[in-house]
């Protein structure tokens, strides 16, 4: 199927429908809210998170409604929580499980993308959406946070693009990743002055609600020692460290620093930043982000299964952004990644090979390690000028 085809088939009306394509997303939430209503393990820590704040108790300390996990957002997140807490268990699930899905639909639709891209980004991440409300993660809203960051950078709305590379960051640290977008910024000051002005809220916005300076800034040490631990347990894990790191870990049996992967990451990732020439292309800089949102996946060690949302969008963003014709190769590469970073997780996907091959040698991540290094080459060494103008209307 050449790309013309793909193209073809989201224009048909059912498919380009917006309608339709808000309709599906919202039965995403609710599909998850029907099966998890009983056993929402990462919503209990998140409202636990909450009331123990409320308490003045640590918050990362396990405790029984946590059923033998732990809490490992940053303190604001517990009273960005607070909505989804107060009320009973299952209206909260159910409300979170929205809020999450409106928020990264909300992103999708108000980025930059063309009619084209956001209906083949709505298709193809459909599955690997449900997968991350399955498990009630923040890591959606981490998508969402990255999308907004660079739209906002975009349109020069410097000091909202900071508002949200801070509130990522201020629940997830790897969000400051937000500041790969920096060197297109034609208001650099603004942007810094932004972060400032925010980091600066959010560290002070628990305060009033939970008990003063002293036991917030005492729970900002917690998050950091707590991060430090997991970081540390996620080897072990066979749920964690689904990333690059892991892969290589696994498959071939050696332990050694990971800083021997994430340098050379770093750098690969990096390199396209000496193509100043590019920046003005708005080809070059989609891609970069999709670079963006696959590496902050492969390369960190708390990767799981339900934050692929992320590199999926990403691998969306890389497939469509080229301004010349995607090759049969890369076709391939789009549907490998659907099959076994996708569906593997899925009753769908023979649970032989899930068990003895993908869980235990994190194989969900090479299809995106692959199509991450395919788009660094390409970054490196590809025009991203518009070679057709490409009809938006499909």
């Amino acid at each position: 199927m050449s790309m013309n085809k793909i193209r073809e088939f989201f224009s048909k009306p059912f498919f380009s429908d917006y309608r339709t394509l808000f309709g599906l997303w919202m039965i995403l939430p609710v599909a998850m809210w029907l099966t998890k209503m009983t056993r929402a393990n990462n919503y209990n820590i998140y409202r636990g998170s909450f009331w123990n704040a409320v308490r003045g108790w640590n918050l990362y300390l396990p405790n029984p409604e946590e059923y033998g996990d732990m809490h490992h957002y940053g303190p604001f997140f517990s009273l960005l929580f607070a909505p989804f807490a107060i009320g009973p268990k299952w209206i909260g699930l159910l409300l979170w499980g929205i809020a999450l899905t409106l928020f990264l639909y909300w992103a999708i639709r108000k980025s930059q993308f063309t009619k084209y891209q956001q209906v083949f980004i709505l298709w193809f991440c459909a599955h690997e959406m449900l997968t991350a409300l399955f498990m009630q993660q923040f890591n959606i809203a981490i998508a969402a946070t990255i999308l907004l960051s660079y739209y906002l950078i975009e349109k020069e709305k410097d000091f909202w693009a900071a508002f949200f590379i801070m509130l990522g960051t201020f629940v997830k640290a790897y969000s400051i990743v937000g500041l790969a977008f920096f060197f297109f910024s034609k208001h650099k000051g603004k942007l810094i002055g932004g972060l400032v002005f925010w980091a600066v809220v959010m560290f002070l916005a628990p305060m009033p609600f939970f008990h003063g300076w002293d036991y917030i800034v005492s729970q900002y040490h917690e998050w950091y020692i707590s991060l430090m631990n997991k970081n540390a347990q996620n080897a072990e894990s066979i749920m964690q460290n689904i990333s690059l790191l892991g892969m290589v870990h696994r498959t071939t049996g050696l332990q050694f620093n990971n800083l021997w992967l994430i340098l050379p990451g770093m750098l690969l990732f990096a390199l396209p930043y000496l193509r100043i020439g590019q920046y003005k292309y708005v080809a070059f800089r989609q891609t970069l982000l999709a670079s963006v949102m696959m590496f902050i996946i492969l390369f960190s060690t708390g990767s799981e299964s339900s934050g692929y949302i992320t590199p999926f969008i990403g691998i969306v963003i890389w497939y469509t952004a080229a301004p010349w014709q995607r090759n049969g190769w890369d076709i391939f590469l789009l549907v490998f990644a659907f099959i076994l970073s996708s569906m593997s997780p899925s009753d769908l996907f023979p649970a032989y090979l899930r068990k003895e091959f993908v869980q235990p040698y994190a194989l969900k991540a090479l299809p995106v390690t692959i199509i991450w290094l395919k788009l660094c080459y390409e970054m490196l060494t590809k025009d991203y000028r518009p070679i057709i103008s490409i009809n938006d209307n499909v």
